[in-house]
């Protein structure tokens, strides 16, 4: 054991993570070497210098190519995230060479942040015009291990539930937006001061995706209404296409309030009642990581951006300080 340590400490370079990487894509020597412009002899015997020096077997060669042992996956699965902080430490001393700030990647769940966080990007470039940024809209479900294996700096959205996170991640609370059922302003139901739940009957539904934050709770609302879901429905996080579908048919969504209330292409939000569903929007990060500059920048701005839209909403919804203290998280030991 301690000449495993060893090696992993002295010997193991960057060059051996690119190559654990590239196989794992590959799975065949002879793509590897067109890929890495070396040989196929060089490749393999790469390969079996490290798997000699570590030890371990990283690799069996099956007839479908190279397939990752216990040890493979679990030595490409860090080498993965090696080469991210690589990566990144790369971009930070570029953009600091550079007279740059910097540049933060974010994970954004479309439905829940598509008006808080281009505020906050507005602000961002206002203070500091050369921290750039790159966001990627996803799933909680695909985010969060992006978040984990720290490809993304923050995510932000909706603040999944604390058993989604297994403890991994810090969160700052930032706007308690309630989400409301709505149609466009010529939907049969407009028209109408009071409407019933059987009233919701007839109609076509725009749905979040199954696995989406806000699908399962919807589904037990709308059964405990006796108002089951049809089979006529459109599901998507993307909170333009449920905008601009409503405005041209008589689907019914569930919207949060702040982009229904776009006055661009006004909403008509109906009479009637929804709990609680969702935890309120917010950021997470990696606890075990931390906050580069820039995405602590990010940070500060989210939290003006939360501010402003929380003075734009008035006194009739309820906003969460944004200057709460970050809720930090129990890591569970399963998180990994």
């Amino acid at each position: 054991m301690l000449g495993f340590d060893w090696y992993l400490q002295i010997n193991l370079k960057a060059r051996h993570l690119r190559l654990l990487a590239t196989i794992d894509t590959y799975r065949n020597l002879t793509q590897v070497a067109d890929i890495t412009h070396v040989t196929v002899p060089a490749v393999s015997k790469s390969l079996a210098e490290l798997e000699r020096g570590l030890g371990l077997t990283l690799f069996s060669r099956t007839a479908h190519g190279l397939v990752p042992t216990p040890y493979g996956d679990c030595l490409i699965r860090h080498a993965r995230a090696m080469l991210t902080i690589l990566h990144q430490a790369r971009d930070d001393l570029k953009a600091l060479s550079s007279g740059t700030e910097g540049k933060v990647y974010i994970g954004m769940l479309p439905a829940s942040a598509s008006v808080l966080l281009p505020q906050a990007l507005s602000i961002l470039k206002q203070r500091s015009p050369d921290t750039n940024v790159m966001v990627i809209e996803g799933t909680t479900a695909s985010l969060l291990p992006e978040l984990w294996q720290g490809r993304l700096d923050l995510v932000v959205g909706r603040l999944p539930p604390p058993a989604d996170t297994h403890g991994s991640f810090e969160e700052k609370e930032l706007l308690e937006e309630p989400v409301a059922l709505m149609t466009g302003h010529n939907h049969p139901l407009a028209s109408r001061k009071t409407i019933k739940w059987s009233d919701l009957l007839p109609y076509p539904w725009i749905l979040p995706p199954p696995g989406s934050i806000l699908r399962d709770p919807l589904e037990r609302v709308l059964e405990a209404h006796d108002v089951p879901l049809t089979n006529n429905y459109i599901e998507t996080l993307s909170i333009h296409v449920a905008r601009a579908q409503l405005q041209v048919s008589d689907f019914i969504a569930v919207l949060a309030s702040t982009p229904a209330n776009d006055t661009t292409q006004p909403l008509h939000m109906l009479p009637l009642s929804l709990p609680r569903l969702l935890r309120p929007a917010g950021v997470l990060w990696n606890r075990n990581r931390g906050l580069t500059p820039s995405a602590q920048l990010m940070v500060s701005c989210l939290e003006e951006a939360a501010q402003r839209l929380l003075t734009g909403l008035g006194t009739t919804r309820r906003g969460v300080s944004p200057s709460a203290k970050a809720r930090r998280i129990h890591q569970s030991p399963d998180a990994r």
